[in-house]
């Protein structure tokens, strides 16, 4: 297990109601009405957990990538991630979530763009995270 050392920044929000309930940052820069996605039985209109996760990994995930580029001085024209979570069963019968990033790395040549991309899963907390709990797919993309 990693430990923190030293305490960069802390994120505090309230959730109250689950699924169908509310999500509040202590700065109340993230508002949001949470509840069940169509799929999965609910009305679709708020926002669901998967896609949270789904935003924070990937701004997370460009982050780390960022500074792979920065430390090894490539220059690119932007990166753009389509970033997809999955919640599904196991065989278990039992709730998992599967990542699948489709990253773009501009300006940058495609072998180049995996060894970045390779690079950022060493840095990232989020990738860190879930490495050998949940499968996490990156594939590099035009």
């Amino acid at each position: 297990m990693n430990k923190i050392e030293k305490k960069l920044y802390t994120a505090t929000v309230n959730v109250q109601g689950g699924r169908e309930g509310k999500a509040v940052s202590n700065d109340n820069r993230l508002n949001v009405d949470l509840r069940y996605p169509k799929e999965l039985g609910g009305n679709g209109e708020g926002t669901n957990p998967e896609q949270l996760f789904a935003a924070g990994f990937a701004a997370c995930f460009e982050g780390a990538m960022g500074t792979v580029l920065r430390l090894k001085k490539i220059k690119s024209d932007g990166i753009s991630i389509v970033s997809n979570v999955t919640l599904g069963k196991d065989v278990n019968d039992g709730y998992v979530l599967s990542v699948t990033l489709d990253i773009t790395i501009k300006g940058v040549d495609r072998s180049i763009a995996q060894e970045v991309v390779d690079e950022a899963h060493k840095v990232c907390p989020y990738a860190k995270a879930t490495r050998g709990n949940i499968e996490v797919i990156s594939n590099v993309v035009d």
